[in-house]
């Protein structure tokens, strides 16, 4: 193997462990915010759980005192 093929090697090996690298980051990132987007739905879900108990108790409040 000549000194220009095997730095062709090693630069063709680099690129693909740069590239593999980039590929990990993305989809950490991306589980990362999956993660965070699905929190934050849970999160208005519990919100609107709660307000809708609320009302519930405050209809039967009112119910009782009629």
């Amino acid at each position: 193997m000549s000194k220009i093929e095997r730095v062709t090697s090693v630069k063709s090996e680099l690129l693909d462990i740069f590239m593999s690298l980039k590929v990990a980051e993305h989809e950490r990132r991306s589980r990362t915010a999956a993660q965070r987007n699905l929190r934050a739905r849970r999160g208005i879900e519990l919100h609107n759980e709660f307000k809708q108990l609320e009302r519930h108790i405050a209809d039967l409040a009112e119910d009782e005192k009629h």
